[in-house]
């Protein structure tokens, strides 16, 4: 199941949605920049659970190599806490970023038009924040880092839940070799998104560490999202969410 568009227009250009995106993508383009040393890169600027408590003392960063001065390294030495935000924007691999973009290209403009833009961007970021919380806490002797925005666009998910749970969603239906498209409301297709980093997460605690998807990240973000746009949403969206409840 893979949604592709939603039914669902904004009211407002998601300006803060599309800056997250270019962001992501410039991160990834000075990935790709590093060569040989992009697994110091991300180990530097990746969250690592079991560095989070072992110090909080600042750690020099690996060099960075930036892609107009290839021949010019500049170090930085990244706090532990900072690397909770600079591994939301870093990613694994072109189908890592392509699907997490995606994501939050199809459900973050309606949710940014719910909050408006300055709370969209406080929201995303403690979503995020959030979710490696949990991944820390639940992995916490994980040397494997951790980057990806996905814990934060989970938080997006789950706002996008509450707020339009019968907004229909365009979905890829896969059975075997065939390719069909259903249209959803937003409550099944994000539902069966959780259910499945649920039980992905739970499954996952009885294996020996290994790499591969931050499932708790998932299940964190997704969970403070939808407590956090209660919050975050403007005072009229709430009036209309009110006055709906009360009279439908």
């Amino acid at each position: 199941m893979f949604p592709y568009r939603d039914h669902n227009p904004s009211g407002t250009v998601p300006v803060v949605t599309m800056v997250l995106i270019a962001l992501n993508c410039l991160a990834f383009f000075v990935e790709l920049q590093q060569g040989q040393g992009l697994d110091d890169f991300i180990r530097g600027y990746g969250l690592t659970p079991r560095r989070v408590f072992a110090s909080t003392a600042p750690d020099p960063a690996p060099p960075v190599v930036w892609p107009w001065a290839p021949e010019e390294r500049q170090v930085y030495s990244v706090p532990v806490w900072l690397t909770f935000f600079t591994s939301m924007f870093l990613h694994g691999g072109w189908m890592h970023l392509l699907g997490n973009m995606w994501y939050l290209w199809i459900f973050g403009d309606n949710v940014e038009d719910r909050m408006g833009h300055f709370r969209f961007l406080l929201f995303y970021l403690l979503c995020g924040l959030a979710a490696a919380l949990a991944q820390t806490v639940v992995n916490s002797g994980s040397n494997v880092p951790m980057v990806g925005a996905s814990g934060a666009i989970a938080g997006v998910l789950g706002a996008y839940l509450i707020a339009f749970p019968y907004a229909r969603v365009s979905t890829l239906i896969f059975l075997g070799f065939f390719i069909t498209v259903v249209q959803m409301p937003a409550f099944v297709v994000l539902g069966f998104w959780f259910l499945l980093q649920f039980f992905s997460g739970m499954g996952a605690m009885t294996l020996a560490e290994t790499g591969g998807v931050a499932w708790w990240a998932h299940i964190g973000g997704f969970v403070v999202g939808m407590a956090l746009l209660f919050v975050f949403q403007k005072p009229e969206a709430k009036r209309r969410a009110y006055v709906h409840s009360r009279f439908r």
